[in-house]
């Protein structure tokens, strides 16, 4: 079993704190990856039931705020439906995967997951006034 670390960052150059989760196979396509994400920091979230969702992807009926996603009437969030808006989002360029220092565009594309690998997801930023 290994740990991957996760680092969300945005074309702004706002970085996150890393956060890592324990997977155990050595090879996953980047789909369950995001998928695997997504479920850990839903179930964090459904744990605590904050106010404020802190997640790769905007869950519906929320509105963005500094710090992520206010719910507009507090809920659970649904994992499955939070990981198909995840790859939704991943297949329209709403963030980019970095594995290392390597992109990764293909969701069933298969990656080596070795002692200590970094997945970066880069948050695209619309540009204002363009």
């Amino acid at each position: 079993m290994g740990m991957v670390t996760f680092v969300d960052e945005t074309t702004t150059g706002d970085r996150s704190a890393s956060w890592g989760l324990e997977i155990a196979e050595e090879r996953l396509t980047v789909r369950e990856l995001i998928r695997r994400r997504v479920f850990q920091e839903v179930a964090e979230f459904n744990a605590r039931t904050p106010g404020v969702f802190r997640g790769l992807v905007q869950p519906t009926d929320t509105e963005r705020v500094i710090n992520g996603y206010a719910l507009r009437t507090p809920r659970r969030i649904d994992p499955e439906t939070q990981s198909e808006l995840a790859l939704t989002a991943f297949a329209g360029n709403g963030f980019l995967v970095l594995v290392g220092d390597r992109q990764v565009t293909d969701p069933d594309e298969e990656i080596d997951l070795a002692l200590g690998t970094e997945v970066t997801f880069l948050k695209l930023v619309a540009l204002v006034g363009g």
